[in-house]
């Protein structure tokens, strides 16, 4: 199975049973930015724990790993749990969505895209991508996140708001990541 239709069964499934998504990480930075190999979809999800069961029964033990307990915790943590298809090594990782005003304003500024031409799906805006993988370098130092959002900026820069960027990179403590990655674009020729 393509990450392209694994995204899609997950994006059908979570719309149908109601559950509020965003398509993130490097799925969404290469939407808006340069292609790369990835394995893995990252989403954002107001899941509740009645949604459950029915998650298991479209995600079956035959053909997924999609552990029950994980999700239980995830939802009552507030942190992740991973869809995976053994027999391709794809992966989803399901981040549970928080009460934080950060996840308001992203879920607020959701755009429909089209991944593929049999399906729309509700992507986080390129500057809640950008906001996030700046955390993510913050938290691990991976040069990976660094290179999305450079690629983002020089792909779709004309249409990115900045000045968003800038006002949340000073409210979740990312203005010197945010700096540093401003003096990269004008040092590149």
């Amino acid at each position: 199975m393509e990450l392209y239709e694994l995204l899609e069964q997950v994006v059908r499934t979570f719309e149908r049973l109601g559950i509020p998504y965003l398509v993130t990480g490097s799925v969404a930075s290469m939407a808006y930015g340069e292609p790369r190999l990835t394995n893995d979809i990252d989403l954002v999800a107001g899941i509740r724990a009645e949604q459950v069961a029915d998650l298991l029964i479209v995600f079956p033990a035959e053909t997924f790993y999609l552990s029950e307990e994980a999700v239980r915790m995830a939802i009552e943590q507030q942190t992740q749990f991973n869809i995976i298809r053994p027999t391709s090594g794809l992966k989803v990782g399901v981040m549970v969505r928080k009460e934080t005003p950060f996840d308001r304003s992203r879920f607020a500024r959701a755009r429909k895209l089209r991944p593929a031409e049999s399906y729309q799906a509700a992507f986080a805006s390129a500057e809640d991508v950008i906001i996030k993988k700046m955390e993510y370098y913050r938290e691990g130092g991976s040069e990976k996140h660094l290179r999305d959002i450079t690629g983002m900026l020089r792909i779709s820069g004309a249409e990115i708001d900045d000045t968003y960027i800038a006002e949340w990179a000073d409210r979740l403590g990312l203005r010197p990541i945010w700096d540093m990655i401003q003096q990269r674009l004008k040092d590149r020729p």
